[in-house]
């Protein structure tokens, strides 16, 4: 399986940390999250990676370089206007349609997480789905709503309800920026520009395609879009609660 890290945003929320460096190599425990998350994917022997690239773009090709893509095969994908995640990923279709198997992993540069993307391949597999999300039943500002299937069915936004098929009793589940995607999307991401992915999911799931939820309910999670979450995550490092591979 190939893999793309989202990496391009300015990283706002991390600031002072990204006034003068990309939010991928903040560093976390002495390691940059591009680091942290490159060793995540050898691990599940993922070593065909594109990566997005705008906010200090040069300095991620310049880190790439001193550690020699970390042994792995690194493309980069720069972006000279940020093209959002959907744009992004549109952006990047030629990595993965030229060759390799039909599914690849989106992971944002910004999480770390034990989600079991093996498990989660599998699901993915054996569904047939055009997008599969892990997603936790997290409080959150914006959540996506699913129906008992595990069918995308909605979002909901700061408690404004969106659906766009019918269901009995959506369940809100937290998104966990990390997907597995069918290569099939690119053909149906006629979106142009910068676009979010969640809003194409949406407009897919509206018109019958399979977007489903893989739940990892009990994976370790955290967001490290906030200062204060860097130093809660070297905390959980230290205390073993995330093994950093």
């Amino acid at each position: 399986m190939k893999a793309m890290i989202l990496a391009a945003g300015l990283g706002t929320r991390l600031r002072p940390l990204t006034n003068d460096h990309p939010k991928a190599l903040v560093e976390v425990a002495g390691r940059t999250l591009l680091d942290l998350t490159l060793a995540r994917l050898r691990t599940l022997d993922i070593f065909e990676v594109i990566i997005n690239t705008h906010h200090h773009a040069e300095m991620i090709a310049d880190y790439l370089r001193a550690h020699r893509n970390f042994g792995m095969q690194i493309a980069l994908s720069p972006e000279p206007i940020l093209l959002d995640t959907g744009g992004g990923i549109k952006n990047a279709a030629a990595f993965f349609l030229t060759s390799g198997p039909e599914a690849f992993l989106v992971h944002n540069v910004d999480i770390l997480s034990t989600i079991e993307i093996t498990q989660m391949l599998r699901q993915h597999t054996a569904t047939g789905a055009l997008a599969t999300l892990a997603v936790q039943p997290r409080a959150s500002s914006r959540q996506l709503l699913f129906d008992d299937a595990g069918q995308l069915c909605g979002r909901r936004i700061s408690g404004e309800t969106q659906l766009v098929s019918l269901a009995a009793d959506p369940q809100a589940q937290a998104f966990s920026g990390l997907h597995i995607l069918s290569t099939r999307i690119f053909q149906k991401l006629t979106e142009e520009g910068p676009f979010s992915i969640i809003d194409a999911y949406l407009r897919l799931a509206a018109e019958g395609e399979k977007i489903l939820a893989f739940h990892a309910h009990d994976a370790y999670w955290r967001d490290l879009g906030r200062p204060e979450n860097i130093d809660r995550s070297a905390h959980d490092i230290a205390a073993g609660r995330y093994l950093a591979p």
